[in-house]
């Protein structure tokens, strides 16, 4: 029989206690009893044209839950979660080899950086230096570059926490790669716990001023991969204000009220409700592409806040987003055009998926007034994400 799916809140109070800095699953309710053991394995995924092999790790908790992730690009290529009936669905878009991740895609599941998001005109000032950075973006250089970190062979391996069950990627992005200065050595760990959350953890060090901001391009579909749109998912952002952007999709440097406009989601609405508006923000991207600044009054740095929760109504899937980040990019899919063929020769069309790429804002570098992404020697940079999964009270 499938086994019941857990359910909100105490999933989310167990995931915060557990994955929080300091917390212990001492502080959690117990764990849903399992016959099943957690796992983590290892096996081959294919070889780069530079004759790079790549190794896919697939993560399994106590519940069947499932993750898999490949060293090419920390890439997460399928995550199975329970729906309402415990039925188990793959909820990220991607492909089924690695071939499919090696042409040119919309970042599925990617590990990104050096900088997520944004870099106006491609370049930015450090020190009484001006750096030029690869555009590949209209003028602009987005998530990295031309060869982000998506686009590596990472150093990976297995991982066993008492936490969960997870995977260590590693890798020294060189100074002058995509055109940022310093070598950063970079560590980012995937953990899957018994709870039904994905922990996401980065670490990342300097041995010259540089600025960093990772993130996690996941494309969610909570209905199922290759399910139509995302259209009828209601979505809640834990913000009151975001980050406008011009034409190019670059931050004019506003923080705006989202009262009034079609960007509040400060209460659930269907991703679709008010997609088509007649507003500015919504054209330039052909839907939602914006940074949200998120409500983090009365927290301090490194404390987990709640920035999202979306909910799937046929499948009674729900998804929340806890980050120590000050910013969540939401993306509605809108450059997905029906040109790709996906896991199971799924077509991706216009909405098929959405993304919350928790971030610090996108263009800091160049604007005063966003929270700061430089790192210096002899600092660190850490980050923490967790997605948490369960289903809707009341089966509706």
């Amino acid at each position: 029989m499938p086994r019941p799916a857990p359910r909100f809140p105490s999933l989310l109070l167990l995931a915060a206690w557990a994955c929080a800095p300091g917390g212990t699953s001492d502080d959690a309710p117990a764990s849903t009893p399992s016959s099943l053991e957690a796992s983590v394995t290892q096996t081959p995924f294919g070889v780069t044209p530079d004759g790079e092999s790549v190794q896919l790790f697939t993560l399994t908790n106590t519940h069947g839950m499932e993750v898999r992730a490949m060293s090419y690009g920390g890439i997460i290529v399928s995550l199975e979660v329970p729906d309402r009936d415990g039925v188990l669905d793959d909820v990220v878009l991607g492909y089924d080899d690695l071939e499919g991740y090696l042409a040119e895609t919309p970042y599925f599941g990617a590990l990104i950086g050096r900088y997520g998001n944004r870099i106006a005109d491609a370049r930015f000032a450090l020190d009484g230096t001006d750096y030029k950075l690869e555009a590949n973006d209209g003028p602009n250089s987005l998530h990295g570059g031309l060869r982000g970190f998506d686009k590596h062979v990472w150093n990976a391996a297995p991982l066993e926490t008492p936490e969960g069950v997870g995977v260590v990627f590693t890798r020294v992005s060189p100074d002058g790669e995509g055109g940022y200065p310093g070598d950063l050595s970079v560590r980012v760990v995937y953990t899957l716990t018994d709870e039904d959350a994905l922990v996401v953890d980065y670490l990342a060090t300097t041995d010259r001023p540089t600025p960093v901001n990772l993130t996690q391009h996941s494309y969610f579909n909570l209905a199922g991969d290759g399910s139509g749109d995302i259209l009828g998912h209601r979505l809640t952002l834990h913000a009151s204000r975001y980050t406008p952007v011009d034409e190019t999709l670059i931050p004019t440097g506003e923080l705006a009220p989202v009262a009034g406009t079609p960007f509040d989601f400060r209460t659930p609405h269907a991703i679709g409700e008010r997609i088509e508006a007649d507003d500015a923000q919504l054209g330039f991207g052909g839907g939602y592409d914006h940074n949200f600044v998120l409500d983090r009054e009365g927290a301090v740095a490194g404390d987990l806040v709640l920035a999202a929760r979306v909910e799937e109504p046929v499948s009674g899937r729900v998804m929340e987003v806890r980050t120590t980040e000050p910013g969540i990019q939401f993306y509605s899919g809108n450059f997905l055009d029906g040109t790709l063929t996906g896991k199971h020769r799924h077509v991706y069309g216009h909405h098929a998926g959405f993304c919350l790429e928790t971030q610090h804002f996108p263009d800091s570098p160049n604007q005063p007034g966003f929270p700061s992404t430089l790192l210096r020697p002899g600092s660190e940079y850490r980050s923490r994400t967790v997605y948490s999964f369960g289903v809707m009270d009341g089966g509706a």
